[in-house]
């Protein structure tokens, strides 16, 4: 074997070891042999420190095993995972070696470098022919030793969904209600990994459903993070609390919304759940959801008529957020569903404000025209076009093309006609606030911004004119007389009596 070189830098092993341990793990016996004649080392182990013992255990390989043992394999090596071959052949679920390893007289209290032993191997990989062995043939079987984590073998099967196992460990009688060293339950288990007939089991058994681990998360909270359906269904119809509040005080809510498990939180809903808990933040499901970017989630909760005036630990509303954020679609649904505009962060901003600062001017003049409108609406209570208005109420840009045409007359009237200071003076006269001014003079553009802003001034009140059934152009014409510009008014009256298209003439005038 002079020629015998090692196989590669990151291989400890020499070429001749190397296809030992192939051999043995494809259980070539004749190639096993040719290489024991020429004096290969069969303990030799590789980078993981893996003989070919630990190969042909692994592969579940009777002739293999017993070639080895048979030449003075060593039984008990462990490889760099604390592994030896008596566990490999647990893991894998090969009964005939471990009876084979066990009868050469291979230790059975072994465990590997995360605390586990035989029957934690085979309850976590479902091996339940394994299981029988260890518990009919071998001596000094404790059901309820546990890993480094604190987790029996009935935690490991629930874990990974072992229904037979888990049933199996039940009936030889193992404790099902010990904890991990994170209190986690065989039911928490089952539950955070979506595994439901384990569940239903453990609901059968008569556990306690709102236990809480550590982190004070009951089975229900890890099922919704979870997005696990079925699990979230069972628990609620075996009677658990829906309410509960972790350590963080998120409840089952908040982690559905959170995750984005629309079915989830419509199941949540239908369960009694309270849609306004807040978490250690102060925030609602409702902050969550508009923070998350799910617009759909947010139409969810506002139809479960969730509190949108909540203020987190920023003093910010949902409104705020979506103002921040740029939101247009979710802040909305938030103004269409009526919030309270005058509600200040802690920096004293108002949504309005924020939106502004942000320079998200499509939204900033949504909060204005709704703030508008909620004062014509409180006006007009008994209203009749109140139904009409509730079916088609919008704060978005209008793209209408029935409203193009005095929507062009804004435009020109803003970019060619208006001086400077003048759509101050009409903004005054229509009853917009200094805070609604400010939010529209926020917006730079260079030294023609005022044409800007008058164009978005006027396409606000313009909106409260349409939503209120009035006449624009009677409007138009006396606010530009009341500023000085009859000028203006008359040219724009004219024009619009003259235009057969225009969808209000101005005779009443």
């Amino acid at each position: 074997m002079e020629e015998d070189e090692l196989v590669s830098e990151d291989e400890i092993l020499l070429r001749s070891e190397k296809e030992f341990h192939d051999a043995a793990r494809s259980n070539d016996i004749e190639k096993m042999l040719q290489l024991i004649r020429r004096g290969v080392d069969i303990r030799a182990k590789n980078n993981t420190d893996r003989t070919g013992l630990h190969w042909a255990a692994g592969a579940g390989h009777e002739q293999a095993v017993k070639l080895l043992l048979e030449h003075d394999a060593a039984m008990d090596d462990e490889d760099s995972f604390g592994m030896n071959a008596l566990l490999l052949a647990a893991w894998f679920g090969h009964v005939r070696i471990l009876q084979i390893l066990v009868n050469a007289g291979a230790k059975i209290n072994c465990k590997n470098k995360n605390g586990f032993n035989l029957l934690h191997c085979a309850a976590q990989r479902g091996h339940i022919k394994v299981i029988e062995f260890i518990m009919e043939d071998l001596e000094d079987v404790h059901l309820d030793k546990v890993t480094k984590l604190g987790r029996t073998a009935l935690h490991l099967a629930a874990e990974h969904g072992k229904l037979e196992v888990v049933e199996f460990l039940i009936g030889s009688g193992c404790h099902h209600d010990l904890k991990d060293k994170e209190n986690n339950t065989v039911l928490h288990l089952a539950a955070k990994n979506g595994h439901g007939e384990v569940l239903q089991k453990m609901v059968e058994i008569g556990v306690d459903l709102n236990e809480k681990n550590s982190g004070g998360l009951t089975a229900l909270h890890l099922a919704a993070e979870g997005g696990h359906y079925d699990c979230v269904k069972l628990l609620i119809e075996a009677g658990c609390d829906v309410n509960c509040q972790t350590e963080k005080q998120m409840s089952c809510l908040h982690y559905a919304v959170l995750q984005g498990h629309e079915d989830l939180v419509r199941l949540l809903l239908g369960a009694g759940v309270y849609t306004d808990a807040v978490n250690h933040q102060n925030s609602s499901c409702i902050h969550i959801a508009v923070l998350q970017n799910f617009p759909s989630m947010v139409r969810i909760l506002i139809d479960a008529e969730c509190d949108l005036d909540i203020t987190d630990y920023r003093q910010q509303t949902p409104l705020h957020i979506a103002a921040e954020n740029g939101r247009q679609d979710m802040a909305e649904m938030i103004l269409i569903a009526g919030v309270n505009l005058k509600l200040m962060d802690k920096q004293g901003k108002t949504s309005l404000d924020v939106a502004a600062r942000g320079n998200h001017i499509n939204l900033a003049d949504m909060i204005i025209k709704a703030d508008r409108f909620y004062k014509w609406e409180k006006d007009n209570l008994n209203s009749d076009s109140d139904s009409w208005v509730a079916r088609h109420l919008t704060f978005k840009q209008d793209h209408r093309l029935e409203t193009q045409h005095i929507r062009s007359v804004m435009w020109r009237l803003a970019t060619k006609y208006l001086k400077p200071s003048e759509w101050k003076k009409l903004a005054v006269h229509w009853k917009f606030t200094d805070a609604h001014i400010r939010a529209i003079e926020q917006q730079w553009t260079g030294t023609k911004s005022y044409r800007d802003h008058g164009h978005r001034m006027l396409l606000i009140w313009l909106h409260g004119v349409i939503l209120a059934g009035e006449n624009p152009i009677k409007g138009l014409y006396e606010g530009l007389v009341d500023i000085g510009r009859r000028d203006l008014a008359e040219s724009i009256r004219k024009k619009a009596n003259a235009d057969t298209s225009s969808p209000r003439k101005c005779i009443a005038m």
